[in-house]
């Protein structure tokens, strides 16, 4: 299987706090890579490397077969990295369909005819269609979510990051945004996705990493992930039975 991203010894530092020390990985067509961790292990700020907002203080990203490390956000966009936020970033004052014609003709520089016909598509895709003429200032949390995705969509991504789109939701609510991921992914397209939520990680997800003191401690499938030692200790905060 090809290496569509590659990770090499990624550390990033914020004066003596090491946020990062040494991660590898690799991220492989038409695979989700979920990614768990406790609470101030980096997983948004690997993101946020990886999509071009934070500079590395060390290590290789490789996209593509092309070193990305040093690349802008706009020409890591247009190569094919699109990516969420854990708070939804709409333009709350347009309109559900309005904010991904935006992202559709900026993201991908193409016509505005076939920009709406894009929208349109990706709007049916994340379950929006029918709310498309709504302000999306008016969307519950779950519409804010969908709306958060299809806005990443917009650029046609190779490599979609997602940052917690299952935070806050029902069981119910969380099941509808497993659809859409799995729809994404039968499109060829990959996915790194952070998340809390277990459910989504065993069930919508290829391979598991778990990343803890600035490293990549174990990365497999999530069926062996739940049940290893590492996750125990380190990420659900188990406690020796001594």
């Amino acid at each position: 299987m090809n290496a569509l991203l590659k990770v090499e010894d990624l550390g990033i530092s914020f004066g003596s706090n090491h946020v990062l020390t040494s991660v590898n990985f690799e991220v492989h067509e038409n695979e989700v890579l979920g990614v768990i961790g406790p609470n101030g292990a980096g997983k948004t700020v690997m993101l946020n490397i990886l999509s071009g907002i934070l500079s590395p203080t060390k290590g290789k990203v490789t996209f593509l077969g092309d070193d990305i490390t040093n690349m802008k956000i706009t020409e890591r966009t247009y190569k094919g990295i699109g990516r969420t936020f854990q708070v939804p970033r709409a333009f709350e004052g347009m309109s559900v369909f309005e904010n991904v014609l935006v992202g559709c003709s900026y993201g991908r520089k193409i016509p505005e005819k076939e920009s709406i016909a894009l929208a349109k598509e990706i709007l049916q895709l994340i379950q929006l269609y029918d709310q498309r003429n709504i302000l999306a200032g008016k969307l519950g949390l779950l519409g804010r979510k969908r709306l958060e995705i299809g806005i990443a969509l917009a650029s046609n991504p190779k490599l979609l990051l997602l940052d917690e789109v299952a935070g806050g939701l029902t069981k119910s609510e969380v099941e509808e945004i497993l659809d859409i991921v799995k729809k994404i992914k039968a499109r060829g397209i990959s996915i790194i996705w952070i998340e809390h939520v277990m459910q989504t990680m065993i069930e919508g997800t290829d391979r598991v990493m778990l990343l803890a003191g600035g490293k990549d401690i174990l990365c497999a499938p999530a069926e062996i992930m739940m049940q290893s030692k590492e996750v125990s200790e380190v990420y659900l905060g188990a406690e020796d039975d001594e």
